[in-house]
């Protein structure tokens, strides 16, 4: 596989995210139907935290039961601690101090700016895919390479709705908002591609994956603050429990089918 077709395959799998978007401008539904599609976002990007963490613990736990390289061990841990502290800690303070209405003031954090940091959260997280098939198409391994592409692709299609989850029913977002949110959210995909395609870097992999579970777990609870109501507990809980099953079976999907 070129260049040029990895890096453009890569951008299509990053792409495929603006499937999901235009189901935020859904409008005038009932609170507990809203409540049930903004968790159902929540329990994929719950899903989504769990498959980071596994996939980036890989290569720190390669480098001392494989490898027996403990210089690499905790060079890599060190990444991964210093990562995931950046990715809430650093979320938090610029949410803090950019996105807040009223600053010192407690309150949730408006929906349409929550769906922002959903977004940079999720493109984080597809950086790393995206070196992941650059990786696997600069090696030669393009069998691998293209069923990525095509997992990464149908994945992306619903994180797309993970982003516009809590502006469903409540602020419906412009065209223009979804372009830009698609952008941030699938453009890092084709980033990483193009990057990966000539870097092999476990050191980068790593960082990028525990940026986007540090931002992940922040942005997890936001959305839990945000659907936190006494008359919509079961739509809410219905809501985390079908969107972390969703994500479950279509990683196992596509892991049986070789992804």
């Amino acid at each position: 596989m070129s260049f040029v077709q990895t890096i453009l395959l890569g951008a299509i799998a990053g792409f495929t995210i603006y499937l999901g978007l235009p189901l935020g401008r859904i409008k005038k539904i009932p609170e507990g139907t809203r409540t049930f599609l903004s968790m159902l976002s929540a329990g994929i990007l719950l899903f989504l935290l769990f498959d980071i963490l596994s996939k980036l613990s890989e290569p720190i736990k390669a480098a001392i039961i494989q490898s027996k390289d403990y210089t690499q061990f905790f060079i890599l841990l060190g990444i991964f601690i210093l990562g995931f502290g950046i990715g809430l800690l650093g979320l938090i303070a610029f949410e803090q101090r950019f996105m807040r209405s009223q600053p010192g003031v407690a309150q949730s954090i408006n929906p349409t700016r929550l769906a922002l940091m959903i977004a940079i959260g999720i493109g984080l997280h597809n950086f790393s895919e995206g070196l992941a098939i650059g990786q696997s198409a600069g090696r030669g391994e393009i069998g691998f390479a293209a069923l990525l592409i095509i997992g990464f692709g149908l994945h992306n299609a619903t994180e797309g709705f993970g982003i516009v989850g809590p502006l469903i029913g409540e602020n419906r977002p412009s065209w223009g908002f979804i372009g830009l949110a698609g952008l941030i959210g699938g453009g890092p995909t084709f980033l990483g591609t193009l990057i990966g395609y000539y870097l092999l870097s476990n050191a980068m992999f790593v960082l990028f994956l525990s940026l986007a579970a540090g931002a992940l777990v922040y942005i997890i609870g936001e959305l839990l603050n945000l659907n936190r109501r006494p008359g919509t507990r079961f739509p809410a809980g219905w809501g985390l429990f079908a969107g972390f099953l969703f994500g479950y079976l279509t990683d196992l999907i596509l892991t049986i089918a070789g992804v």
